[in-house]
């Protein structure tokens, strides 16, 4: 396990030994009870100006701590930067974050939302795994705002604003927990999934995003969401009545992965010799638009398969048919920037809602169906060794 540990709601670093505790605002052996207050940083760094029992520095690497003003034993651990409370197990196991990131109109929101709807349902029984929200925040959030808009009134969000402050949105954090092995006994795997819903316009400029997608610094592996129809080639296949983005929102591709290998090869000091070790998924959305174009022997006409492990040879075969797309699609410079940059890398074709939705942003179906949404994170968490997979 790294020395160094990763805030998956602020993504600075710190020592295990660093981590902050919150008193529990209960009484302690004398009686005592610590008042709430407004705890500064937390309001600072994460915007949240409620009350709360005061935060204190103690031996991080213990699960619990004893608050010297009241006496009362607490189990809450912080974040010694930001002061939000960390997820349970955090320091005791593997916590690797997983970063997703996508351009304007790429489809973001939407392809997050059913990515966690299914791992909690049928990727979720797949693998035998559990997927929990890590905190209060997280759990009413996702259901409120992503899930039953989605699933419930089968509506789209609205495109996610673009933000001037790192404080007005709060990440969306989960654990998913699968029972591995390790010496022979079984164990508990856990990595955490945080999602930071920025704008597609953050992308937009080196210093946006180094403002709202600071955690891919720090990130394990990325998940990069790109829209195809933003690539003339691929326009020109398109179905007739998949709407194209508009003139304004047409940014290119290999633009947007310019912009985050610069961040990561700035924050990660990255030699001129050396490549980009963080695994980076390359999924291209809204498939469903593209699919009467492709080939019958296209991989991504299949079934996506099943099984409690991950499919390599099917994906394999997925990627190299998704990089001969590019050359179709006038997009070969996204591969030319992957291969001169990265170490690691798997291409990704998918379909979150499984068909275009309507022009007032409904579920054209009103069914959710989506293809192969999963494959990016499964990739990921097969490459962490956190899931089995096959040979090929």
């Amino acid at each position: 396990m790294s020395s160094r540990l990763v805030c998956p709601y602020c993504y600075q670093q710190f020592a295990e030994r660093d981590i902050w505790f919150r008193c529990s605002g209960r009484p302690g052996p004398t009686g005592k009870a610590c008042s709430s207050r407004r705890d500064e940083r937390l309001a600072k760094r994460m915007g949240f100006a409620g009350q709360l029992p005061p935060a204190f520095s103690a031996d991080g690497r213990k699960r619990s701590a004893i608050h010297q003003e009241c006496r009362a034993e607490t189990n809450y651990r912080l974040c010694p930067e930001c002061h939000t409370q960390l997820p349970v197990h955090f320091g005791k196991v593997e916590n690797r974050l997983i970063a997703l990131v996508g351009a304007k109109e790429s489809g973001k929101t939407v392809f997050m939302t059913v990515l966690l709807h299914e791992l909690m349902h049928s990727i979720g029984i797949r693998f035998d795994a559990s997927v929990l929200g890590a905190d209060d925040e997280t759990r009413d959030s996702f259901r409120r705002r992503y899930e039953a808009p989605l699933y419930d009134k089968h509506e789209l969000a609205a495109p996610t604003q673009r933000s001037t402050a790192p404080t007005s949105r709060r990440p969306l954090v989960f654990t998913f927990t699968v029972r591995g092995r390790s010496l022979g006994r079984a164990r508990q795997e856990r990595t955490v999934l945080s999602f930071f819903d920025t704008a597609g316009e953050d992308l937009n400029s080196a210093d946006s995003v180094e403002q709202n997608a600071r955690y891919l610094a720090s990130a394990a592996g990325i998940i990069l969401l790109l829209d195809p129809l933003t690539m003339r080639g691929a326009r020109g296949q398109a179905e007739p009545d998949a709407p194209r983005p508009r003139e304004q929102d047409l940014e290119s591709p290999v633009s947007v992965l310019g912009r985050i290998t610069d961040l990561l090869q700035r924050a990660r000091g990255t030699k001129p010799s050396e490549l980009i070790r963080t695994p980076v998924a390359v999924a291209f959305s809204k498939m469903d638009a593209l699919t009467r174009g492709l080939p019958e022997e296209s991989p991504l006409r299949r079934s996506q398969p099943v099984g409690s492990r991950f499919d390599s040879a099917d994906s394999r075969s997925v990627h190299d048919h998704v990089r001969a797309l590019l050359d179709e699609w006038e997009g070969s410079a996204i591969d030319q920037t992957l291969r001169h940059n990265y170490s690691r890398y798997r291409y990704f074709g998918l379909s979150a809602l499984g068909a275009t939705p309507t022009a007032d942003r409904r579920v054209a179906t009103g069914v959710v169906q989506p293809y192969r949404v999963a494959d990016p994170l499964l990739w990921l968490l097969s490459e962490f060794g956190a899931i089995p997979r096959t040979k090929g």
